[in-house]
């Protein structure tokens, strides 16, 4: 029986999972004076108040090809599911890790998702490839059918500050200091490159999360799965899922805490939707 295994950067915010060995790939934040790991041992909680009083410098560091193997590991058939290659080099990291492995191993074969996203997004990918593994298909057609999954998925998001996107040029300085100022909360989406674009400024949480809802309702979501991510804001969480759930009961809405790279990224306040469009 062959053994399979999906891994994937720890931007998808999963540890583990039930019945499918996994294994994540940690990114890093790292400052002038501190370098925290986005691993199990990472307390997010102490890290996001830790940059509350930060004033320096700081940026964010993607596996290297060395940290993809370790992933790996020594499965016959590995899914490896990457933040998008808009914002961060894991996807490309983890296709070098991809020929090296196949060089070395012999009938060993590796698929890398550029998932496009990050965050909740990529726990959809991760649950389809669940799905499809379970049903013992084969590496060729679960390949193919997780890229046409990725066109029924999205992400859209909540955010009171851009600090720290603004501080590793995601975007610019002048929409940055927008965020937060008289309550003024940054709504947007994933494009299809794979880049984050604001599409509203609202003033004021109730706002912001119609705004989400309206997003979901135009771009399709009826009754599929919806994943909310967030940085210490569970009671906007919760309100938007039941947001989503008085207009579409039948929706499969879960909430998770973001771990520490999309913490860094979502900030205090804000939260990630990750959802399928039908």
């Amino acid at each position: 029986m062959k053994n399979v295994k999906i891994v994937a950067d720890s931007s998808a915010d999963v540890l583990e999972l039930n019945g499918i060995p996994f294994a994540a790939a940690p990114l890093k934040v790292i400052t002038d004076v501190r370098e925290f790991v986005d691993d199990a041992d990472l307390n997010v909680g102490e890290m996001v108040s830790w940059f509350d009083s930060y004033k320096g410098k700081s940026k964010t560091s993607c596996p290297n090809p060395s940290d993809w193997l370790d992933a790996f590991g020594d499965a016959d058939e590995v899914y490896c599911v990457t933040i998008t290659s808009g914002l961060s080099g894991s996807y490309n990291a983890a296709c070098i890790a991809k020929r090296m492995y196949e060089s070395e191993h012999e009938g060993k074969r590796v698929c890398v998702i550029d998932s496009l996203s990050a965050g909740p997004e990529l726990v959809l990918i991760i649950e389809k490839l669940e799905e499809l593994i379970e049903q013992g298909i084969s590496f060729d057609d679960i390949s193919s059918r997780i890229e046409a999954y990725k066109q029924q998925t999205g992400l859209t998001f909540m955010l009171q500050s851009l600090k720290n996107f603004a501080a590793n040029g995601r975007v610019s300085p002048a929409v940055a200091k927008i965020a937060g100022v008289l309550g003024i909360r940054i709504v947007g989406k994933a494009s299809n490159q794979g880049t984050l674009e604001p599409t509203n400024k609202c003033r004021g949480e109730e706002k912001s999360l119609s705004a989400i809802l309206s997003h979901l309702k135009n771009c399709g979501l009826s009754k599929g799965k919806v994943r909310i991510a967030h940085c210490m804001c569970e009671e906007a969480s919760d309100h938007l899922r039941k947001m989503i759930l008085k207009c579409m009961p039948d929706a499969d809405v879960r909430i998770h805490l973001c771990r520490g790279l999309c913490s860094y990224y979502a900030e205090k306040g804000g939260l990630l939707v990750g959802f399928e469009k039908f």
